[in-house]
């Protein structure tokens, strides 16, 4: 497992070396904040407050991460959204690197935001309204954005979530999937690529965001920031919705969060005329590229929490697609 105590320990360390070309000494108190596809440290020294995201070795090439940085820096220019500063290094470095154990490590650093994770409540449709205006301003700006040259971002595409070049594992190699189980992922797949074929066009499909999920979002009174870009990429701009509901594919409010996102999107942008149906086929494909997720990233407290009755909800709802497919 990539993220034992010993590879966290070494991580931390790491970290603590580097603090000073933030600016921070290091013993400043550091607290780690998540374990995901990367490592999130939160470094505090007197009024110096700063999250150090240090980024999954292997996941993303370094043109890939300054691309993401870029685009975070383009829409705080631009006033699109709330999204927390970069900080660069004090030679003005915004992507940090080190080979000290043979392995290159990179780490970025972020300016700190108070607030909290949405949680599942009466209050949830409201965000959800929120988001859907973020979402549409998102969209836009990915439209209308020249982007730098070298720009590079992962595909977000059948083939790379369960097709032949999967970036988050084999959906067959889910937690706790028998036989049976597996045939019926498989009759999904089938029927998600069929489905999404005419949905890609040139209209439909773009930089994205990719993973506003609740554990994304920060709520502080009546403000909303977003974070982590990291799997922002090219994909299809209803997909964004799908990520939103991540690990709740399966609760009964989703419906209303729905109606809430779009919503808050069309005030700001259209939808197509058949988005409502468009949105579920991209939920069933988020719910089974996350059951993929789980079993290629066990060792995530995530991962961990969700297990393998995460597989079995998730054959439940393939039943039930496959079901009002006909």
């Amino acid at each position: 497992m990539l993220y034992d105590e010993a590879y966290l320990a070494r991580t931390e360390k790491m970290v603590r070396t580097h603090l000073p070309d933030w600016g921070l000494p290091p013993d400043a108190a550091l607290q780690l904040l998540s374990i995901s596809e990367n490592a999130t440290f939160r470094a505090t020294a007197g009024p110096q407050d700063i999250v150090v995201r240090v980024y999954r070795p292997g996941y993303h090439e370094a043109a890939e991460i300054r691309s993401e940085l870029a685009w975070i820096e383009a829409l705080r220019a631009d006033g699109v959204v709330p999204t927390p500063a970069i900080i660069p290094t004090h030679d003005g470095r915004l992507l940090n690197e080190e080979n000290g154990d043979g392995t290159l490590r990179r780490l970025a650093a972020f300016a700190f935001v108070p607030g909290v994770e949405p949680t599942e409540g009466a209050d949830l449709a409201h965000w959800f309204t929120r988001l859907g205006t973020f979402h549409a301003r998102l969209h836009a700006h990915a439209k209308g954005w020249r982007r730098p040259e070298g720009f590079a971002r992962k595909v977000w595409d059948f083939e790379s979530m369960l097709g032949d070049r999967p970036l988050w594992g084999d959906f067959r190699a889910a937690l706790g999937l028998d036989a049976p189980g597996r045939a019926l992922l498989e009759r999904t797949a089938l029927a998600l690529k069929d489905s999404l074929a005419p949905l890609t066009t040139p209209e439909s499909f773009g930089l994205i965001h990719a993973d506003l999920r609740l554990a994304n979002l920060l709520a502080d009174g009546d403000s909303l920031t977003l974070i982590d870009f990291d799997d922002c990429g090219f994909s299809w701009y209803l997909y964004d919705f799908a990520s939103a509901v991540s690990f709740m594919e399966h609760s009964p409010l989703v419906p209303t969060l729905k109606a809430a996102w779009m919503e808050g999107y069309r005030t700001l942008a259209p939808l197509p005329a058949d988005a409502d149906a468009q949105i579920d086929v991209f939920v069933m494909l988020r719910r089974m590229l996350l059951t993929a997720w789980v079993a290629s990233h066990a060792e995530t407290p995530t991962a961990q929490a969700m297990g393998a009755p995460y597989t079995t909800g998730t054959l439940a709802l393939a039943e039930d697609f496959l079901s009002r497919r006909g």
